[in-house]
């Protein structure tokens, strides 16, 4: 329980620094503000200055969602696994928030400073992003709510176990390439290289699950 309430008191303090961020930058705001930016990182929604909390808001809602889902999620999956320890969803949610709380402050920044290039911060932090779901990967158990959900990983605890050793290899390597694409390159081909990466992290982990399954969910 206690590690539970220091996990929720953790995420309550990263959702509420956008917001403190977003405060101390009120008063320097013109009346009309970008609300929002395209793949280029160019502003093409605008509101009044009053919206600059309106992204930290929606932000924390979701991320408060994610993380009660993942704190309770071995009460809420059927299969209800007992080999992972609860803290382990906790933690982990603990990151999905810092990750949200992260892109909450980058779009307040650009916000106040019209022109910044955007994806120079947030292509490599989705990199980060895929880089520690793909560490992550081979940790988690059976469930219902996270994870490569296919019919055979769902089916045979072999097969999951596989697939998310591969998908964990692959998010990583594809992760750490965003990365660099992000800092070296304009927000065109990054915006590619991350769809390429996108494409390759969910397709060849499917495809290496059903290969299994017709295989008898073994590997060779």
């Amino acid at each position: 329980m206690e590690n539970k309430r220091l996990s929720l008191f953790t995420v309550v303090l990263i959702l509420g620094i956008p917001f403190i961020y977003a405060t101390y930058l009120y008063p320097e705001l013109p009346e009309t503000i970008p609300t929002h930016f395209n793949f280029k990182g160019e502003a093409d929604g605008w509101g009044t200055r009053d919206s600059i909390f309106l992204g930290p808001g929606i932000i924390a809602f979701a991320g408060l969602f994610t993380y009660f889902l993942l704190a309770n999620i071995k009460k809420l999956d059927p299969k209800k696994n007992k080999q992972v320890a609860p803290i382990f969803y906790q933690n982990m949610g603990v990151l999905v928030n810092l990750f949200l709380s992260c892109i909450s402050m980058v779009i307040l920044y650009v916000t106040a400073h019209p022109g910044f290039p955007i994806e120079k911060i947030l292509f490599p932090l989705l990199g980060l992003a895929f880089a520690a779901t793909g560490w992550y990967f081979p940790k988690f158990s059976q469930n219902y709510f996270a994870g490569f959900k296919l019919p055979w990983t769902l089916e045979n605890e072999n097969n999951w176990n596989e697939t998310h050793r591969v998908a964990g290899k692959i998010w990583v390597v594809c992760g750490s390439i965003q990365v660099i694409a992000g800092i070296i390159l304009p927000a065109i081909p990054s915006f590619i290289i991350f769809f390429a990466n996108v494409i390759v992290m969910v397709v060849v982990p499917t495809i290496f699950s059903y290969r299994m399954f017709k295989n008898g969910n073994k590997l060779t």
